[in-house]
């Protein structure tokens, strides 16, 4: 239910040569112009692959969790939201302190506060699926997410629909159609709920990109807590049930999870390209199913598998052809010739 822009904070893909700039010669590798410009060895992608393990593990930990909350142990939405808030809010809580208020401090808290009450409607909706749809239909769902970041980046940031977008959006209806299957297979209100959610998810990323441009990562991570917070705290304390030592149990490891998985995944993204940190990040439908088999005694259904694998194709393109982009005028320019974001 969490995206990231994979792209280093401050590049462009869209970043042009200069006119009249002729092309310096290289015998440099595509594979190798990428990771220097991210300064990475050509080892490095491994040691991305058990920080990946570590993300895979807790998302499926966060979708157990959530489950057993909400079915096994009878607790309403609105409370499991204010839980992760708080457990979340607790696991940074000591790195706010070592970092002081220029670590959390923004000028941009209107649009925070837009972004997490858009952030909390997907979520509410992220955790209704989890109740109601097998595991898998949820996660694949969730995967239309950056398809709906690339329109909306088109539309609000004003960046170009490129050929991969194209791609990606097209790949990822076709692969959404498959997954819902409407008027062939079996078609509920919650599959739209939770496409929705995605939808509500794109429109925070959105605006989450916006803000990283002045805003640090644990900046945004605070404010969601503190934002986020109050927003349950009234309907969760409405609807508040009583927990036993194995409920907190798990609501400890989904709030733990959901945090832990996010740094995972950011410390993946900083050690390897995208390209190859993502098709791992895919795994997790496929898991989920497993997971989803092997626990709750869900039906693995090949049409999901194959639409979510419609949806990574279509994605991959379009990451791809971006990060080819970046590594191109990398190596035609010299970084001290590069335009880095707001120049």
């Amino acid at each position: 239910m969490f995206g990231l822009d994979p792209r280093p904070r401050g590049s462009d893909p869209r970043v042009a040569v200069p006119a009249g700039r002729a092309q310096v010669p290289t015998t440099k590798t595509k594979a190798e112009s990428g990771h220097a410009a991210r300064g990475m060895s050509s080892v490095t992608p491994f040691r991305a692959v058990p920080w990946m393990a570590g993300t895979l593990i807790c998302f499926s930990l966060v979708g157990v969790a959530t489950r057993e909350l909400t079915v096994g142990a009878g607790l309403d939405i609105f409370q499991i939201t204010f839980l992760r808030i708080v457990i979340g809010l607790a696991i940074i809580a000591p790195f706010i302190l070592r970092g002081g208020w220029t670590s959390i401090k923004t000028k941009n808290l209107r649009l925070h506060a837009l972004r997490n009450l858009l952030l909390f409607g997907a979520t509410y909706g992220w955790y209704y699926g989890i109740t109601v749809l097998p595991l898998a239909n949820v996660f694949a769902l969730e995967f239309t997410a950056p398809v709906w970041v690339a329109v909306l980046a088109v539309v609000f940031l004003k960046e170009r629909m490129t050929i991969g977008r194209v791609v990606a959006v097209a790949f990822g209806i076709v692969g959404t159609l498959v997954i819902l299957r409407p008027g062939v297979g079996e078609f509920s209100v919650a599959s739209l709920i939770v496409l929705g959610s995605a939808i509500g998810l794109a429109c925070s990323h959105t605006l989450a990109k916006e803000l990283s441009r002045a805003d640090r990562p644990l900046t945004l991570m605070f404010w969601t807590s503190v934002m986020q917070g109050p927003f349950a705290a009234i309907p969760a304390i409405v609807v508040w049930t009583p927990m036993d030592a194995s409920t907190w149990v798990w609501a400890i490891v989904m709030g733990s999870a959901a945090t832990v998985a996010h740094y995972c995944l950011v410390t993946a993204l900083s050690l390897a390209d995208a390209t190859i940190v993502i098709p791992m990040d895919f795994l997790r439908v496929p898991l989920i199913a497993v997971v989803g088999f092997l626990v709750y005694a869900e039906a693995i259904d090949i049409w999901v598998i194959a639409g979510a694998a419609a949806i990574f194709a279509g994605n991959y393109y379009n990451l791809w052809r971006e990060q080819r982009a970046v590594a191109v005028v990398s190596v035609e320019m010299p970084p001290a010739e590069i335009p880095r974001r707001g120049e």
